[in-house]
Parts: C-alpha cells; structure tokens; sequence
C-alpha cells in the first residue's frame, strides 16, 4: 500500500493532491488474465455516522466468492462532490488490508479518469494499492454522450472537453448503462473487456455487485467489523 499523502487535508489541499496525483495514472494495460478480481464499494453513514467500507475477492473464471471483508467507521473528510475518493478511499483501504488473498484486479464502484480532474476513486485506490483498477460507475459525473444502443456490450464515449474519458456501456438488455472508465494500469479497451466478462445477467459486474450487498450489510462476511480509528497507523 503507497503512502501518497497525508489524509488529514482541507478540500482545497484535496483538490492539489487530485491534480499531482492525475499525472501518474497509468492509462496502458498491465491486466494478464486474472487469478482474484476484486470489488469495492462503501455503504453511505447510517444514523450513527459510522459507514462501511467492503471488497469482495471472486476467484476468475467461475467468480466463485472467495474472501470478503469489511471495515466501519466515522468518515473524517466532509462530503464534497469530486472529492468523494478522500472520504470513501480510506475506509477502502481498511477493508483492504484485512485481506489474505491479493487481488490482480479491481473494480470499483465509482469513476476512474472519467472526473473533472481525472482523479476517480477508482484512479486513487489504483495509485494507492499499487493494483490495475476499473471504474464502473452508476451515473455520469463529467462529460457527455450518445445514447448506447440496446444491445448488450453495445457503448457510446464519454467525452469531456474533447477528450474520450470513458464509456457508457449496456450490460444488460432493458436497463441504464454504467459507466466505465480507466482506474489504473489499464486501457479502456481493457476495462471494457473485464467488466463485460464480470457480468453474470445483472446490471452491475459480479464483483461491485456483491460489494455493494456486503457494505450493506447483505452478504455473509469474514472477521470483525469493528470501527477503524482515522488517526491509527493506517491513516498517518
């Protein structure tokens, strides 16, 4: 796990480390054929203020469920929109570290490259974890685009300020596309691919899918769900 930053930051230092870090986002593919593929996603705080954070390990290519954790906690940064990845990304990380099986892939529920400064959640956690990483995403944050066609796999670019920076892509006949853009080390040619092959008749890829469930608290779990403390080593 890198140690890019600080996350005891303002927004506005937030908005600097998005544009340093934008730059070293690997946009070529080191994606081989994949052992584990992960999914991450982060409930939103319940009455309490404690939300949860879970990634789910598929083993590829039956995506047969192979570990899943999960960790709780206060988020410490506010919400602010395009700077979600400095609230949801530790909590992630927590929920990471707990694992014994290490991931060649992630998806994340989120967006990648495809945000105002290039700098998804799926982008930061790719940097972070050192690990090719998708955003598949349920809505649009930045950029416009045709409507897909209906058929599954069919897409349409994403495009920002002239730039392609991402897909809608129907997974599923008679449903909204998702969004899929470049995490880290990987091509959206690639992205693309894995994310089509990941899903098994729903809308969203098996491993954000089951991600979700779990930081729902909707899928059975592996070890404690005890609260993370923000100013523990992890988060130094």
């Amino acid at each position: 796990m890198e140690r890019l930053h600080s996350w005891q930051v303002s927004p506005a230092e937030a908005l600097d480390i998005q544009r340093r870090l934008a730059a070293q986002v690997s946009r070529s593919s080191q994606v081989t054929t994949p052992r584990f593929i992960a999914g991450v996603d982060i409930s939103a705080a319940n009455a309490q203020g404690i939300a949860t954070g879970a990634v789910v390990v598929l083993e590829y290519p039956e995506l047969r469920l192979a570990e899943t954790k999960v960790a709780q906690a206060r988020p410490s940064f506010p919400y602010v929109p395009g700077l979600l990845s400095f609230r949801e990304s530790p909590l992630t990380l927590a929920a990471c570290e707990k694992l014994t099986v290490t991931p060649n892939l992630i998806l994340v529920d989120g967006q990648g490259i495809a945000h105002p400064r290039r700098l998804g959640l799926a982008s930061h956690l790719g940097l972070l974890l050192n690990t090719p990483t998708i955003g598949c995403a349920k809505s649009l944050l930045c950029g416009q685009h045709e409507e897909p066609g209906a058929e599954p796999g069919s897409y349409a670019e994403v495009v920002d300020r002239g730039e392609t920076i991402g897909v809608a892509l129907r997974t599923r006949l008679g449903v909204k596309p998702v969004y899929v853009s470049i995490g880290h080390k990987v091509d959206l040619e690639t992205a693309i691919y894995w994310v089509l092959e990941c899903c098994r008749g729903y809308r969203l890829p098996e491993p954000t899918r089951l991600a979700h469930l779990a930081a729902g608290g909707n899928l059975k779990i592996e070890g404690d769900t005890s609260e993370i403390d923000y100013q523990g080593r992890l988060f130094e």
